[in-house]
């Protein structure tokens, strides 16, 4: 036996790779009289939804963690993928090249010698733009998947529209003396939340306050300043009685007296003259 008969017992070459799976089986070889038609690729092809998802796909059939992608041979792959297009697919193969152009750009960056980082800073991953992009991309595409499982109307089940010729009435529901009393209840808790307060004002006249004042001070007789003024009067019935002292001192009806500082004030009227005054204003 040969030499080179002993070496391939001893080390036997690998298997060959499947090309592909005919029910489970795999298939080393294509067959010689196998079709393939040329719009195979385009219906390949049109099953991505665009870059993105190619490159999810080329992830995904490699098993490798989308946080850890092996640029060299996703960018190889991805490459073979749009030489492919670029051959058959002209309008579909643009901004495919733009993500091959960033996948490029990507692999050069890992390749040339990093920067030193600032003190405390980390040095960015120059795929974590492409990392963020693809893991959002994920998410949609599974909740698009998501929705799409869910019933959906002329594709999972078909409406049914029936016509009566009769029209049916709606029976109102019984009402129970309780829930009357409730809705009362309701109604006049609601009237106290919302209940305005009007507050009115007295009309309160300076004349008139000076004529009942004349008519408590009889002529000769003095009365002290403070007992001219209610004793539960309010504010402003006692603004309008001490106005009307001062009105009745200006006119000379009422003569306002002290009789040292400090000493209690005394009010008294001056004769017949306040006394008709009196009586007129009534």
């Amino acid at each position: 036996m040969s030499t080179e008969a002993l070496l391939d017992l001893e080390h036997p070459s690998p298997a060959p790779k499947p090309v592909a799976r005919v029910y489970g089986e795999p298939l080393a070889s294509l067959p010689l009289d196998l079709y393939i038609p040329p719009e195979a690729l385009e219906v390949f092809l049109e099953t991505f939804e665009g870059p993105l998802d190619l490159l999810l796909y080329l992830i995904r059939r490699q098993n490798v963690n989308v946080l850890d992608i092996p640029m060299a041979e996703l960018t190889r792959q991805y490459l073979g993928y749009v030489e492919m297009m670029r051959r058959t697919q002209l309008e579909l193969a643009a901004e495919y090249l733009l993500m091959a152009a960033v996948l490029i750009e990507i692999k050069s960056r890992l390749l040339l010698p990093r920067p030193p980082a600032p003190h405390g800073e980390e040095v960015e991953d120059p795929r974590a733009e492409l990392v963020r992009r693809l893991l959002e991309y994920e998410r949609m595409k599974a909740a698009a998947q998501a929705i799409d499982a869910l019933p959906m109307a002329e594709r999972d089940f078909a409406l049914v529209r029936v016509w009566f010729d009769r029209v049916s009435t709606a029976r109102l529901a019984h009402v129970e003396p309780a829930d009357l009393r409730a809705a009362w209840a309701a109604l006049v808790q609601r009237a106290r939340v919302n209940r305005h307060h009007l507050v009115t004002r007295e009309q309160l006249s300076v004349r008139a306050e000076m004529s009942r004042l004349l008519k408590a001070l009889p002529p000769g007789r003095y009365a002290e300043f403070t007992t001219l003024f209610a004793e539960h009067a309010d504010v402003p019935h006692l603004v309008v009685t001490f106005l009307a002292v001062l009105e009745l001192a200006r006119e000379q009806l009422v003569d306002v007296t002290q009789a040292e500082p400090y000493a209690p004030i005394h009010v008294h009227a001056k004769g017949e003259t306040a006394f008709a005054l009196a009586a007129e204003n009534e």
